[in-house]
């Protein structure tokens, strides 16, 4: 089956109405290229690494104002439309969880998923990102379909967690997306072979849409959204921090012959931990 995908380039502020103008205008854009799903990255609603100005945005209840725009974009675009993710308010514990949406060409709400690997690391440039504390982590996988193919869903840092995408990739997914907003010293080394990796590891196409440029809160983000085919080839790139629009044109055809070509699936082996 062919499919085309639409991958948004984003550079969001603290704000989500600013950010909802983005969208809506990628959407117009991605339906007049013929596209099937719009895919927006990490934090489309509001990126803002501030805790106490984030947690307060989201007990204003904006956020959760701007999902009935976002499902409304989506029904007047006739698209699936993938919220790569935002923050939302998880008030039982005080924190949030970073979830992904995806909407249905009628608005529907088809899915959601929340993040299951945080980042919590020390980067070698100084940086020090501890996601734990503003957020609450996901417990389950997601699979879901939009325009007739299985599709799995991941965000950013899950990335470098080869075990959750070969699950997605037994249970049925033919692509997987990872909506991203990577830092620029950990794009810079890893994005590209990470992505190429999860590819080839799952034969499924990898589409991973990412937030770019130096955000309002002051934070930079890596940009360089990328598409890459079953057999780990790159099909699309936007080589570039700038917001813009990738196009591609998938054929869930070539995950069947990846897989038939590497059949590792069938390889798999229980075996002791050590």
């Amino acid at each position: 089956m062919n499919l085309r995908v639409a991958l948004a380039q984003m550079r969001s502020g603290v704000t989500p109405a600013a950010n909802l103008g983005a969208i809506a205008s990628l959407a117009r854009e991605a339906r007049l290229a013929g596209a099937q799903i719009l895919a927006t990255p990490e934090m489309s609603l509001r990126l803002d690494r501030d805790r106490t100005r984030l947690l307060a945005g989201l007990d204003s209840g904006e956020d959760e104002a701007a999902l009935a725009r976002i499902a409304a974009i989506a029904r007047d675009n006739a698209l699936h439309l993938l919220l790569g993710s935002a923050a939302m308010a998880a008030r039982e514990t005080g924190k949030a969880v970073n979830r992904c949406f995806l909407f249905a060409p009628d608005g529907g709400l088809a899915a959601t998923y929340d993040k299951i690997h945080l980042f919590d690391v020390d980067l070698p440039n100084g940086q020090v990102f501890r996601e734990s504390a503003t957020y609450e982590a996901g417990a389950t996988a997601c699979l879901a379909d939009a325009a007739g193919i299985s599709i799995g869903l991941t965000i950013c840092y899950d990335l470098r967690f080869p075990e959750l995408f070969r699950a997605l990739a037994i249970a049925g997914a033919w692509v997987i997306f990872v909506p991203s907003a990577f830092t620029r010293p950990t794009g810079e080394a890893h994005w590209e072979v990470l992505l190429r990796a999860r590819a080839i590891e799952t034969g499924a196409y990898i589409l991973a849409p990412a937030q770019g440029g130096i955000h309002e809160d002051g934070r930079e983000t890596f940009g360089r959204t990328m598409a890459v085919d079953p057999w780990g080839r790159v099909i699309g790139t936007l080589d570039h921090q700038e917001p813009g629009l990738l196009v591609v044109d998938i054929d869930a055809q070539k995950s069947i012959e990846a897989r038939s070509a590497i059949p590792a699936f069938r390889a798999l082996r229980r075996f002791t931990p050590l």
